[in-house]
């Protein structure tokens, strides 16, 4: 053997040695050992109490006008009928519908935190009421499973929590520090009435927050594949979003006689480019923090290619952009939702339009997102401005080894045992991109197991949650509140 090729097989044995040592050094995460905790609820009690919320359809429409106040008011009262010791302990103010209860501490120089969630919930899609097996709003309980609209976003979670603090009041529990509940009214629209007036008001008391916990991630159950754990995915931060009309240029005319590139066709090749380009992401930031936990419980291969992202980043990057939900963490999506061009099936249309949401990935900013898309396909006969209110960028990324983070972390493992917990990216947006501004640190995550095929029930239909998984989230919210509150 030549002295060249005896070189390179040292290189290559020196290589696998390397690539096979940082493997064996990427471990799963060893997490402190906590002490299981019992709660012990009334478990029936707290299912009947989320059946009776379903069963009021506090639905935000996109205008509100559309919506009924009326349903609103008798769910307001419903609360304060089906929680009195809540409202017997706690002030109460109203913001429009939506709630602010303030627990007092007898402790004034700690700062306040903050428990959030929303009862409104979005339509039914019109047409498919006979494709849900129980009613949407029927709040109907089988086989210990509650069915109906909100049972996941985000009913449970505001039951939950009404239902932990009613707990530890039965248990003659005082806070140290001030514990504020809010539960919005309009979340579904963007918070403009209720979480923001919230936010106002507190901002005007100079309340400043130690940390808010709100809707956001769940503990995913085998939603990676080769991870077997729970995974609870506290997120840190969320995107921020834009939305961007793109509009083609054409000849108009009678259809009989169309050019060889129309309006239509023309969006088609801008849609298609965007689609086929996004906007460059990659494993860095927030992204990475995730996965390097993550990836230390999936198997063998898996965990070489993320222990070893200098040699094999390009190919690991690319497997899990294929993913819809892991390419979410990874860049700044795109998502082409509305069309429109010619008025008649037989006129060409002079412009044809198309209506793309980015969600903005935290590295990202929106004039930037703008700039790339305009780069893209911006030319004499496409145009690119931003539709609607201006877009907002992603919040700030909260602290993952601040105290809050680390006792919702402890709350969870007392309630659930061994699990991952790896700082999370919120990829849709919540009431937390407004009480963040008074927040040193936001999180964003429901104590709530999710799988796969959970998700359809997401603002789809069948939405539901086991009696089980209810109970399981108010025993967490109660061990929350215990250590968040001293």
């Amino acid at each position: 053997m030549s002295l060249f090729f005896k070189h390179v097989l040292g290189i290559l044995v020196l290589l696998m040695v390397v690539v096979l040592v940082r493997t064996v050094l990427h471990k799963p995460v060893s997490q402190a050992l906590v002490k299981p905790v019992e709660v012990v609820v009334d478990e029936a009690l707290i299912a009947e109490h989320l059946s009776q919320a379903i069963q009021l359809p506090t639905v935000s429409f996109e205008t509100p006008k559309d919506g009924n106040n009326e349903v609103f008011d008798r769910f307001i009262d419903w609360v304060k009928q089906t929680y009195p010791e809540v409202n017997q302990v706690m002030t109460l103010e109203q913001f429009n519908h939506s709630l602010l209860y303030k627990w007092q501490g007898t402790d004034p120089t700690l700062q306040p935190i903050l428990l959030t969630g929303h009862y409104d919930v979005v339509p039914v899609i019109p047409g498919t009421e006979d494709q849900w097996l129980y009613p949407p709003f029927g709040g109907e309980i089988h086989d210990g499973v509650i069915w109906g609209r909100g049972a996941l976003d985000d009913k449970s979670a505001v039951i939950a929590m009404l239902e932990a603090a009613t707990w530890l009041i039965q248990q003659e529990f005082s806070p140290l520090r001030t514990v504020y509940f809010s539960f919005g009214h309009d979340e579904e629209r963007g918070g403009a009435m209720g979480a923001a007036a919230i936010t106002d008001h507190l901002a005007k008391q100079k309340v400043q927050l130690a940390w808010s916990l709100d809707e956001g991630s769940f503990l995913f159950d085998k939603m990676l594949p080769g991870v077997e754990r729970l995974m609870a995915a506290i997120n840190v931060a969320e995107k921020g979003s834009v939305t961007l009309a793109i509009v083609a240029k054409g000849v108009g005319g009678h259809s009989s006689m169309p050019p060889q590139k129309t309006a239509v066709g023309v969006l088609a090749d801008a849609i298609t480019k965007l689609e086929n380009q996004p906007v460059p992401g990659g494993l860095e930031g927030l992204s990475l923090d995730m996965f390097d936990v993550i990836s230390r419980d999936m198997p063998f291969v898996a965990r070489m290619m993320f222990a070893n992202r200098w040699l094999f980043g390009n190919i690991l990057e690319a497997q899990l952009a294929k993913q819809t939900f892991t390419n979410a963490m990874l860049r700044t999506t795109t998502a082409p939702t509305m069309l429109s061009a010619s008025i008649k099936a037989n006129v060409l249309p002079i412009e044809a339009t198309a209506i793309v949401n980015f969600r903005v990935h935290p590295r990202d900013t929106v004039q930037g997102v703008v700039d790339y898309v305009t780069a893209l396909v911006g030319n004499e006969n496409v145009s690119v401005s931003v539709s609607g209110r201006g877009g907002r960028g992603a919040s700030a990324v909260s602290d993952k080894d601040s105290a809050g983070f680390r006792l919702i972390g402890q709350a969870v493992q007392e309630v659930y045992g061994d699990l991952l917990i790896v700082p999370g990216l919120m990829i849709a947006a919540s009431d937390s991109v407004h009480y963040s501004q008074i927040a040193d640190n936001s999180f964003r995550f429901n104590p709530m197991v999710v799988t796969s095929s959970d998700l359809t029930g997401f603002h789809g239909t069948n939405e539901k949650i086991s009696v089980a998984n209810l109970v399981q989230g108010t025993r967490t919210y109660v061990q929350v509140l215990r250590h968040g509150a001293h």
